[in-house]
């Protein structure tokens, strides 16, 4: 009986862990920080603002298309559990290729962008 307790505990664990670690769609996730502002089966187009020091959970981003509407540093954590800090100025407009990450706004001021969100499989060149 002892070792069933310690198999179930064990599996359970591994269950939550699995959740824990598998990045989620940052509007549901998230719906503080993150507004679907327009989609269509083409893209998704988000405003996220962060206030000074929030942070949010692990969730992911297709390819897309970032545009800063305010300056704004962040420290990106990502699943393997690295870190960086990442800025931009107001006016930039960046790429971003896929990625999954949980952010925390290192800003002392409130930040605003733009993400476009391309659908669908990018071709490969």
């Amino acid at each position: 009986m002892k070792k069933l307790i310690c198999i179930l505990a064990a599996a359970a664990f591994a269950g939550t862990a699995v959740l824990v670690l598998r990045a989620q769609d940052p509007v549901k996730v998230d719906k503080k920080h993150y507004k679907v502002e327009f989609e269509n089966d083409q893209v998704r187009v988000l405003r996220i603002h962060y206030g000074p020091g929030e942070k949010s959970v692990m969730h992911e981003h297709p390819d897309g298309v970032a545009v800063f509407l305010t300056d704004q540093k962040s420290k990106f954590t990502y699943p393997d559990g690295k870190s960086e800090e990442v800025s931009a100025k107001a006016g930039d407009v960046k790429w971003l290729s896929a990625f999954k990450h949980d952010p925390e706004s290192l800003s002392d001021k409130p930040f605003e962008l733009i993400l476009v969100e391309l659908k669908g499989k990018a071709e490969k060149k």
